[in-house]
Parts: C-alpha cells; sequence; structure tokens
C-alpha cells in the first residue's frame, strides 16, 4: 500500500536559510507520511543539523538512489548530493556555497521527476542573490524549471485554501507590464488555469479575470489594454467553451474570488496577485511579536513535471534558530500528493 503513495522530491533550498530546519518540521509530521513519500533532495550532514535545531528527532538516512529510501515515519530520507562544507556552513548569509548547492538540489530534483523515478518536486526556499553568484542566469525557480524541462509556455499560481491566483507576468519592472499584457498570452494563461483546476478536481471551473488598470480602465478612460487585449482573449476562452468572465476592475476581482463565486482569478502582474494572497496567508501575533503563520503555496503550470512550493523566502533572520513555521512547505507538500495522485487516476 505504502508504494502506492506519491513519491516527492523536496529540495532543501538554500542550506544558509530557513530551508532545512522547515524540511524537518514538516517531516517530523506523521499526517505526511499518510499521503505521500517524501524525500529531501539536500545534503545529509546539513539536514542531521537541522532537525537537532528543529528538535525533530529524526533519524537521517542518506541514500544515493531512490530505492534506497525507507519512507517511513521517523526516518528522513535525504537523497545526498554532499555539496555543503558543513565546518563553514553560516546561517543567515548570503553566499555562493548556499547558491550553488541550492540550485543542484533543484536540477536533481527536476531531472529525476523527468526521468519518472520521482511523481512531484516540491522547492524550499532559495535566495536570487545567492543563485546568481552559484552562476544562475535565471531570477528564480519558475525560470529554472521553464529552461531545464524547455518549456515556453508557463505561469505561477499561488494557493491559499481555495484562493488561488495564477500569473500572466511575474518577474518584471512593472513598467513592462503593460507591453507584456496580450491576447495570446492571457489566452494562454486562462487555459493554464482551466486545466490546473480541473487537475484538482473542479469539474466546471470558474474563472475570474482582472483589469490591468484601475476600474479595468473605465471604458477607456485610464489605458487601453482591457479592449484591446484581454477582453478579446477572454471572448475566445468563452468561445472554446471555458467559463470565464472578465476583465472586471481588478479590487472587485478578488472580493469575488475570495466570497467564493469564482475557483481561480488572474494577475496581471507579480504584486497584484501576491498582495491579496499574503494578507489572506501570512499573520503576525503582535504579543510574541512573531510570524504566528505563513502559508500559502507556488504551483507553476504547464510544465512537464509537478513543481509546488513554498511561497516565502529564505528567512535569514530565523535562519538556525529553530522557530520558523513550516506551514507554507507542508501545504506544499500536501498539493504535491494530491496533484501527484490526480495524475496517476487520470492514466488508470
Amino acid at each position: 500500500m505504502k508504494d502506492r503513495l506519491p513519491l516527492i522530491g523536496i529540495t532543501m533550498g538554500d542550506p544558509t536559510g530557513i530551508g532545512p530546519e522547515i524540511a524537518a518540521k514538516a517531516l517530523s509530521s506523521p499526517e505526511i507520511y499518510r499521503i505521500c513519500r517524501p524525500m529531501v533532495v539536500g545534503d545529509a550532514k546539513v539536514m542531521h543539523q537541522a532537525s537537532k535545531i528543529a528538535r525533530a528527532g529524526l533519524k537521517i538516512n542518506p541514500i544515493k538512489e531512490v530505492e534506497q529510501g525507507k519512507y517511513e515515519y521517523g526516518i528522513l530520507d535525504v537523497y545526498d548530493l554532499e555539496n555543503v562544507d558543513i565546518e563553514r556552513l553560516a546561517y543567515k548569509k548570503v553566499t555562493r556555497m548556499g547558491g550553488k548547492s541550492s540550485l543542484d538540489y533543484i536540477y536533481e530534483a527536476i531531472d529525476l521527476a523527468m526521468a519518472k523515478k520521482i511523481d512531484a518536486t516540491v522547492t524550499g526556499p532559495i535566495h536570487k542573490e545567492a543563485i546568481r553568484l552559484g552562476g544562475c542566469p535565471y531570477p528564480g525557480h519558475t525560470e529554472v524549471y521553464a529552461h531545464r524541462t524547455q518549456t515556453e509556455d508557463y505561469a505561477m499560481m499561488l494557493v491559499e485554501g481555495k484562493f488561488r491566483v495564477v500569473h500572466v507576468t511575474t518577474h518584471v519592472a512593472l513598467k513592462h507590464v503593460s507591453s507584456l499584457i496580450r491576447k495570446d498570452r492571457v489566452l494562454k494563461v486562462i487555459k493554464l488555469a482551466h486545466r490546473a483546476m480541473k487537475d484538482l478536481g473542479i469539474e466546471d471551473p470558474r474563472i475570474i479575470v482582472p483589469g490591468l488598470n484601475p476600474h479595468a480602465s473605465d471604458g477607456g478612460l485610464f489605458g487601453d489594454e482591457e479592449e484591446k487585449e484581454i477582453f478579446p482573449a477572454v471572448q475566445t476562452a468563452k468561445e472554446e467553451g471555458i467559463n470565464v468572465e472578465g476583465p472586471i476592475p481588478p479590487d472587485t476581482a478578488f472580493v469575488k474570488l475570495r466570497s467564493g463565486q469564482y475557483d481561480v482569478a488572474l494577475a496581471m502582474y507579480h504584486d497584484q496577485g501576491h498582495i491579496p494572497l499574503k494578507l489572506l496567508g501570512f499573520s503576525w501575533d503582535r504579543e510574541s511579536g512573531q510570524w504566528e503563520s505563513i502559508s500559502g503555496v507556488n504551483v507553476t503550470l504547464g510544465l512537464p513535471v509537478i513543481r509546488t512550493s513554498v511561497d516565502h523566502g529564505v528567512a535569514y533572520g530565523k535562519a538556525g534558530e529553530g522557530r520558523a513555521s513550516p506551514d507554507s512547505l507542508i501545504q506544499a507538500i500536501k498539493l504535491a500528493a494530491q496533484l501527484a495522485q490526480s495524475k496517476k487516476s487520470s492514466r488508470t
């Protein structure tokens, strides 16, 4: 029975950040082992140290092949790349070693998934400056995955419970966004969102599309992207049988999404989608002066492999202290397992 559970590769993230600690905390939950077979792609010595920091009490099992994993609660299987000098490891710092090693984990996880040795990948947090120092020409996970898998049409989806947002554009200066809002791109993202909802078991997904401009341009008073690019994309999608509405004013679109009137919304640019999701998923405790919850999951749509991720960074300020929250990682693992199980079911 255990062998039928999806095998999930979880990248450790930057070893100088909270990635190893939250991986240890997440995999100290028996609930995870009831839904999947988790394996950390990382460095066994770092994970041993992280287990101590997290007070997880896990037995570390270094492996070199997926088949060597135990996949049992209490044992943390680490696909060990042995690429961190533990004597030089310094938490809370941007380092070339941290950037290079975190890139190695991503590449290995992608390759394992492409070779069908694992059923899905979950990525821990990385630091953009560190991966650049480590030799990466791309700004983040999404672009690395797209390049490694030779994927052209992809999009970022953020998930917080039933609040789901798929981005038309992401890591680009705001002044360039308008030039990237084109009918073909908007239509592709609508289709990716529709497919993702179907994969989550929603038979007739309801999609809402916000405008780019305030009031969705208010009939052309504040821009013409809605009339020239977004509306034609929505109309074409409707003609193809997709249940989609828009463009409507962005502030209204996300209120409708939260109320449950729609299953997923598009976002025309990075912060348009990230701000409402983080307002829902992040909770600050005033008394303790700490984050009570940091939740939300990042999913890359359009790839030939499943990839979910935490929706937060390396949190250098907390690294090595044992107080980082594993909430987002736990949600990412659960969603990856759900998507992998859905993919397996569709094949049978």
